[in-house]
């Protein structure tokens, strides 16, 4: 098989060959750029210039040759877009490494931290010298005199205004041309499947406006705002699918959405909120997206959300991720026993919390063994580390954690 069809065979809920694996397919399952830096130095491969795909999350462009020594099998839609030297400046990590970042994403350096200004110039984003990443620091619906209507939102928030490549290329009267044409080429240049991470976030895009104490008061205390809120921002959502999957749906394979509903120790709301003020509105926005492609999608999730994953698979969800095997009900041969004839795992291959960080290369290799002992049988699982590979994660683990799945695949 080649990776495309060894992941569609893998959603098909039908054995491939091996075990698909996803590395930085989509922005949960990349590598931020300090490890990077160091894992090609061990590899001993070619200088290349290190270029930050997100750099919210600080996550790295992963080179081709990574791509075929650890034998991925995705690829994000945004790789076929941002190719020339001229959409790349020059940058610095926190580390000190040179790097490159997205041309309008170039971040301007303050006193003791970077920041990143949104187009009308609002400080949105701030990385004090010694963190790894940046955080949001505007709240557009709960700031003074803050922003009223969901577009200029977007635009004056981290979390949808620095966006990836394909960045501001879309925008503008021949958008949709250089959207379709970089789409094309890239279907036709790779033999993987090509995720598109389209986000449609709801539950977090609310913390993301509102800040999450005053979203979550929201919820609680003005159901009816609450629902005029979503609704429109449903609506932007689904103009976006209309304009945007209506265009290249043709050339992806697996549509990427994204809300985090939970904590490390259960739900971050109630399943009767989620329902009454979510679920139907995943549920349209998932449908829209099948209506319009041939596609499969896929739910980046985080937490102890077992309690919800029945309501996910009811409203049409093809994999869920990132599959936090150690959170509480997230035991992955119950989740495999229980929900693997419906769901896909595109995850839970290797605990990033504990494993990575604190086991030894031969404890790495042991524990994805295990994994993929559990989730592969019988399709329905792609690889993926849970969450992305964080800067101080030792090259050693992460080729121990990618030799085991070549030979336990």
């Amino acid at each position: 098989m080649n990776s495309r069809e060894r992941v569609l065979t893998a959603l098909s809920h039908r054995q491939p060959d091996r075990v698909p694996v996803d590395l930085a397919g989509h922005g949960s399952s990349g590598i931020a750029a300090i490890a990077y830096t160091r894992l090609r130095k061990f590899l001993e491969l070619k200088e290349k210039p290190i270029r930050v795909f997100d750099p919210v999350q600080q996550l790295a462009m992963v080179d081709e040759d990574v791509l075929e020594r650890f034998g991925g099998d995705t690829i994000d839609l945004g790789r076929g877009f941002a190719l020339d030297a001229a959409d790349w400046a020059d940058w610095v990590l926190p580390d000190g490494t040179s790097c490159q970042m997205p041309r309008w994403a170039l971040p301007e350096r303050g006193k003791d931290e970077w920041l990143i200004r949104s187009r009308n110039g609002t400080v949105i984003a701030r990385m004090p010298h010694g963190l790894l990443y940046f955080e949001q620091c505007f709240f557009p619906f709960s700031e003074e005199g803050g922003l009223k209507t969901i577009a200029e939102a977007m635009d004056n928030c981290s979390w949808t205004a620095i966006t990836s490549p394909p960045g501001p290329l879309i925008e503008g009267p021949n958008g949709l041309k250089l959207w379709a044409e970089g789409a094309r080429k890239l279907r036709e240049n790779t033999e993987r499947a090509i995720i598109w991470s389209f986000g449609g976030n709801l539950f977090e895009i609310g913390q993301f406006f509102y800040r999450m104490d005053n979203f979550f008061a929201l919820l609680a205390s003005e159901p009816r705002k609450a629902h005029d809120f979503l609704d429109k921002l449903v609506e932007f959502h689904l103009g976006n699918l209309d304009r945007l999957l209506g265009t290249v749906g043709k050339y992806i394979d697996v549509i990427y959405f994204s809300d985090d509903l939970g904590m490390q120790t259960g739900l971050l709301l109630s399943p009767k909120m989620y329902r009454e003020f979510f679920k139907p509105r995943h549920a349209l926005m998932w449908k829209r997206a099948k209506q319009l492609a041939n596609i499969k999608v896929m739910l980046h999730c985080d937490g102890a959300i077992r309690e919800l994953i029945p309501d996910l698979i009811e409203i049409g969800l093809d994999a869920i991720n990132p599959v936090q095997i150690t959170l509480r009900g997230m035991d992955a041969k119950e989740l495999k026993a229980e929900f693997g004839k419906d769901l896909v795992f595109w995850g839970g291959g290797c605990d990033g919390q504990t494993v990575m960080f604190h086991g030894t290369p031969e404890e790495v290799k042991r524990h994805v063994t295990e994994q993929v002992k559990i989730l592969g049988p019988g399709g329905g699982f792609v690889f993926q580390q849970v969450d992305n590979i964080m800067a101080n994660v030792a090259p050693e683990k992460i080729v121990a954690m990618y030799e085991a799945v070549s030979s336990g695949a």
